[in-house]
């Protein structure tokens, strides 16, 4: 996505500070072109799990991604800001309040989390992705970025910058548990999924991972 693109996605969001931080993330996180690379093949509708102000979709729809959306989000101001955005502007987009350690809904697609199973503690992981294993229809994928605990310098420095952030309160979180990259495998693996994993710390110092799992 070249300047101009990042600006009009950014130019959506209704207050300076959003459009600011929408900019930055385009700018300088490789998720978003990691995820639409990997999609822009598929018909498939997307789940998008910890959806935020929805910028993921608002990307995907500027790339040419037409497949349904639907992003959940536990925070109902963050899906207010991108429900604002999307309507009368996006068709098939539809975003929703809610908690996806209590369950997904039931269906196929493919399915997309980011920087969310770190808030976990380690039964809500485990039950959530084993469900998102088992929604997949044939052909899907799940897309899951986050940061791996590990013995790298990567790790500290993120799981330092995450634990300042609740400290200041930046962050409200209930807990903060790095799941390893085995965590986050198992359940697929369990399920027959092919798996790709890929460091993804772009201009960053964190210990970020895509993990690709594709249901043959």
């Amino acid at each position: 996505m070249n300047r101009g693109q990042r600006s009009d996605l950014a130019s959506l969001y209704p207050t300076r500070g959003l459009r600011s931080y929408v900019h930055a993330k385009l700018l300088w996180d490789p998720f978003y072109e990691a995820v639409c690379s990997r999609l822009e093949r598929s018909s498939l509708p997307l789940l998008d799990v910890g959806c935020g102000i929805g910028i993921l979709s608002f990307y995907l729809r500027a790339r040419g991604f037409h497949p349904p959306i639907v992003g959940i989000d536990t925070d109902e101001k963050k899906i207010d800001t991108a429900r604002a955005i999307a309507r009368g502007r996006y068709e098939r987009l539809d975003f929703r309040v809610a908690d996806a350690r209590r369950g997904l809904e039931k269906g196929s697609g493919n399915v997309v989390m980011a920087d969310m199973l770190h808030y976990m503690g380690d039964d809500d992981r485990d039950r959530l992705l084993g469900e998102t294993a088992e929604r997949v229809s044939p052909g899907g994928m799940v897309l899951i970025r986050d940061c791996v605990r590990d013995s790298s310098l990567r790790y500290r420095a993120t799981y330092l910058e995450e634990l300042l952030a609740t400290k200041i309160g930046w962050l409200h979180v209930p807990v903060l548990n790095f799941p390893s990259a085995e965590m986050i495998s198992a359940p697929f693996r369990a399920h027959g999924f092919t798996e790709e994993r890929i460091p993804l710390w772009g201009r960053t110092p964190y210990n970020n991972y895509l993990f690709v799992f594709a249901r043959p």
